[in-house]
């Protein structure tokens, strides 16, 4: 396995994803394929949401020139596996294994539920399949009608992040699937509606240029082709070569409360480790602290702006090394993206709406829970305590000087 600005890839040859497939196929998990590329590296980067998926794929196999062209850089060399050959490697499988297929597609795609099932039929006589359209947050899915089906299989063709994200969130609601694969514009490959690039240029990861002089009066071309190649690559060597000797911007979000003549503090439980409690925070790039935790919680929270108050903020309180991380616990922030660890800032902010309307992303944190002040340093994480208690003395001078 390679990691690329944070994002695991798996580096397998042809034979051994096909052996993983039917293994998968013969299985009692339901299992998530995604084949990420450049643009869909770079769109995690500000996606959190979307970086956890993608991170959580059973089997994820690298796609595009710029992938293997970044990862050279590194001095690497990794297996390409495009999403279009993916998916008729698949398909053959499906075929011959009689095992049904349900498509869903963008209801606005450049090929049309008719021109995806007369290609199919022509291409996979055998193949039971069943195509659903729907818009990119596939809403009006009718899943009984998938169930239903009892698909062993689904490709879904919305674009990333939809697709990816709609697998993830969805899969379980489908009994008998075993795999499923987010395919981007392979089925207008299959359609015809877009002509893959000669055998030779596919070999020699040339598909982009193919497509630039297909599409080369369209400045979005150039201008995703730019950002897949370059753009890609000059992050990639930042990341490896440039962040390794700095320390991430971050701000933690002393969020509080006052409840009769007591303060209260939120304290959010992490994802990847039980019990360890620590407050709301995340990384600032390029924000001041105030505009980058005010959109933390809100985010994170899922919080009206109404319901918080900036009160006062303090910069570069506290400083974390990812050496005073222990193993178990895996900061993607921090370890995923290479810098030597965090700088942490402290923005106070107090809370003015019901905390009952508080309501965590699944992909950030278990659960949350509001602290008095005296019960405060012993129930974060023993790692988090050191800033914490520098943290409350910053919030009751702060208190002291509005008394």
């Amino acid at each position: 396995m390679i990691k690329v600005l944070g994002i695991k890839l798996d580096n397998l040859k042809k034979g051994e994803i096909l052996m993983k497939i039917k293994k998968y196929l013969k299985g009692d998990k339901s299992i998530f394929i995604t084949t990420p590329n450049p643009e869909i590296i770079l769109a995690s980067q500000k996606d959190e949401e979307f970086f956890y998926i993608l991170n959580q794929a059973d089997l994820s196999l690298p796609d595009g020139f710029g992938l293997k062209l970044s990862t050279l850089l590194l001095g690497k060399k990794i297996r390409r596996q495009t999403g279009s050959d993916l998916t008729i490697e698949i398909l053959e499988l499906a075929e011959k294994n009689k095992m049904r297929v349900t498509f869903i597609v963008w209801n606005k795609g450049i090929s049309t539920k008719e021109d995806i099932s007369k290609s199919l039929l022509k291409k996979f006589p055998n193949l039971d399949f069943l195509i659903l359209e729907t818009d990119r947050e596939g809403n009006n899915l009718n899943w009984q009608k998938i169930n239903n089906f009892s698909p062993k299989i689904m490709l879904v063709a919305l674009g990333a992040p939809w697709q990816e994200k709609l697998i993830y969130l969805k899969k379980h609601k489908i009994s008998n699937l075993k795999i499923s694969v987010g395919i981007g514009g392979a089925l207008d490959f299959i359609s015809g509606k877009i002509k893959r690039a000669p055998k030779l240029m596919r070999r020699l990861g040339l598909e982009w240029l193919w497509r630039l002089y297909q599409q080369y009066q369209e400045p979005l071309r150039w201008f995703r082709i730019f950002n897949a190649v370059f753009v890609f690559s000059y992050k990639v060597l930042i990341w490896k070569f440039i962040w390794p000797f700095k320390y991430r911007k971050n701000v933690a979000c002393l969020l509080y409360r006052v409840a009769k003549g007591k303060y209260y503090f939120l304290l959010v439980e992490r994802k990847d480790e039980v019990g360890h409690f620590q407050f709301v925070q995340g990384g600032c790039d390029g924000e001041n602290i105030k505009i980058a935790s005010l959109r933390e919680l809100r985010e994170e929270l899922n919080l009206d702006k109404h319901a918080l108050s900036y009160r006062q903020g303090f910069k570069d309180v506290y400083k974390y090394k990812n050496n005073d991380w222990p193993k178990s616990i895996f900061s993607r922030l921090l370890l995923a993206c290479g810098y030597k660890g965090q700088s942490q800032s402290l923005s106070i902010v107090e809370f003015k709406g019901k905390s009952d309307k508080v309501r965590i992303n699944y992909f950030d944190h278990k659960s949350y829970i509001w602290v008095e002040k005296s019960e405060l340093i012993n129930t974060v994480h023993p790692i988090r305590r050191k800033a914490t208690e520098i943290f409350l003395k910053l919030f009751i001078d702060f208190r002291n000087k509005l008394d």
